[in-house]
């Protein structure tokens, strides 16, 4: 099946950041660092049903790919909203009201939070953001748990399900006529003149301390992941979106590992805002409707802050087409342990195979029977319409192997 790939090639992109400085130091300790991963971690271990989520080695897959190894780290199965997304959106909810509360003169944790200790005084508070699903899932729930109100803003593309999603969290979601980067404006607006709280993935200029938190939400998962992987990986293949998933992984694993892994940012080939500010060298913005299957990459922004870490580490961007992407989705699916991956999950696992089929492509990044792949699904079928319609199967059947 994954000789099928080649077929892609033809509307795949391939950048190289031919000045990046290989090996660089990381200096970006104010945005990401282990410190803050420490501080998080201890949030966000103690709260209910937290576990780590599993580690995949697609040993057959690398077999028929020519390389040593393939590692899938699978969060479709985080906390109860099969997304990675609940490491970050929430932790910054739990953050701020603790901020909040501080200023009130209270120490407390996130598990006073949960506990409705203080709700007094959390209820008062709103919190609201732009979304494409996942992270908007994120911060209802959070907002949810830790007792304080909700406000999501979403845009036209987002399916019906996804809207569904969110409210069962109590939030009110609001639908607007422009694409993602439009609803993350008016979600700014709309805070400045309400007294909201803005608790967005993406940061802009005059807006970075609570992206921060989302961001170092994220390194939980790569700190398990480390943890569960055997070889240090030689390749990471990541998911664009606005930058905060990969600045993550990035950051974590260059503080982190003495000789860290060769970094590729994959993107929606219609919203591909990280590869266009890394061909011309700054951040730029990708305007139009952003379409694209891959609903979680369809943004057309980079956040400022994970730029400045990705433009410091990594060395290649590529941009994808979605007609890889229920392939991929299919392919996991159809294992002999079946893995179910939403549209977002797959474009990290897509962009290797297809860069594989290339021979100056694997040159280039350095592919060979060596190299140990580490790619993150971070996403189940969050949107159970749309994974039935891709992968012919609900993710139920596709687990019960029918």
């Amino acid at each position: 099946m994954i000789n099928e790939y080649n077929k892609f090639l033809v509307s795949t992109s391939h950048f190289q950041n031919k000045k990046l400085q290989i090996g660089a130091p990381y200096k970006h300790q104010h945005i990401l660092s282990l410190n803050g991963f420490n501080k998080a971690r201890k949030e966000i271990c103690s709260w209910d049903d937290y576990q780590p989520t599993p580690l995949h080695l697609l040993s057959d897959l690398a077999k028929e790919s020519g390389v040593s190894s393939i590692a899938y780290k699978d969060e479709s199965c985080r906390f109860s909203l099969k997304s990675f997304k609940a490491l970050g959106g929430a932790y910054a909810v739990s953050n701020l009201l603790i901020r909040k509360l501080k200023d009130k003169g209270i120490k407390a944790n996130s598990a006073d939070l949960t506990a409705d200790v203080y709700r007094d005084i959390t209820s008062t508070i709103t919190v609201c953001c732009a979304t494409d699903g996942n992270h908007g899932r994120s911060v209802a729930w959070g907002a949810q748990n830790f007792g304080c109100n909700c406000e999501i803003y979403i845009h036209r593309h987002v399916s019906q399900a996804r809207e569904e999603a969110i409210a069962k969290f109590g939030a009110k979601v609001n639908r607007i006529e422009g694409n993602y980067d439009d609803s993350v404006h008016l979600a700014a607006e709309v805070a400045e003149e309400k007294g909201y709280y803005v608790v967005s993935d993406t940061s802009y200029e005059g807006y970075t301390d609570i992206p921060k938190d989302v961001m170092q939400g994220y390194t939980i998962m790569v700190d398990e992941t480390i943890k569960q992987i055997k070889d240090t990986p030689t390749h990471v293949f990541l998911q664009g979106g606005v930058g905060g998933f990969p600045a993550a992984v990035v950051s974590f694993l260059v503080e982190s590992l003495e000789c860290p892994p060769i970094f590729i940012v994959v993107e929606p080939k219609n919203a591909d805002c990280l590869f266009q500010s890394a061909v011309n060298g700054k951040p730029s913005i990708v305007h139009g409707d952003l379409d694209t299957v891959m609903a979680g990459l369809a943004c057309g922004e980079v956040s400022l802050l994970a730029w400045s870490i990705l433009e410091k580490h990594v060395l290649h961007y590529l941009t994808i087409a979605d007609n890889s992407v229920s392939k991929t989705m299919q392919l996991l699916a159809n294992r002999q342990t079946p893995i179910v991956a939403g549209e977002s999950a797959v474009a990290g696992l897509a962009g290797f195979l297809i860069a594989n089929h290339d021979s100056s492509l694997k040159e280039a990044l350095k592919l060979d029977h060596n190299s140990r792949i580490l790619v993150f699904g971070t996403e189940g079928d969050t949107d159970e319409k749309m994974y039935e319609k891709m992968v012919g199967r609900s993710a139920t059947e596709v687990l019960k192997g029918s």
